[in-house]
């Protein structure tokens, strides 16, 4: 079994978070997600996290704290997604994000995320981003 790693991008813009609708192609098409992907082999968390949101949202952010790991098995693979705080240079709102993986995203509650079609492997970590977001007063 071939282990592989992700990160899952919590970007933040007062009591909002960042959400993505996905491609509606693939196993996981037409769901939502916190932006994010594979970490390619010799990219540090960091460098994934930026390559991955200037690919597919066209801007440069800065990476803040870790805030969770999940464990999961999806088709004979083992994936670890690993979940950090982002910044983000704007919230995509007045000069729309350029996004090429992705249909549309939404800045929205984290209460929301439970009544939406949501990707598996982030509703793993889900919870840790909410205790983080009380944790810091985002909530």
């Amino acid at each position: 079994m071939k282990e592989k790693h992700s990160i899952a991008c919590i970007a933040f813009d007062k009591n909002r978070i960042l959400i993505a609708h996905r491609n509606p192609i693939g196993q996981m098409g037409g769901k939502w997600e916190f932006p994010g992907g594979k970490i390619e082999d010799g990219e540090s968390h960091e460098e994934a996290i930026i390559r991955e949101f200037q690919e597919e949202f066209g801007v440069t952010v800065t990476v803040g704290d870790f805030i969770a790991e999940a464990k999961f098995e999806h088709n004979e693979n083992k994936f670890y997604l690993h979940a950090y705080r982002v910044n983000v240079p704007h919230t995509g709102e007045k000069e729309a994000y350029k996004l090429t993986e992705h249909t549309g995203y939404t800045w929205t509650s984290l209460e929301s995320i439970r009544g939406l079609n949501f990707v598996d492997s982030d509703l793993l970590i889900y919870p840790a981003v909410m205790e983080y977001a009380k944790k810091h007063n985002i909530v």
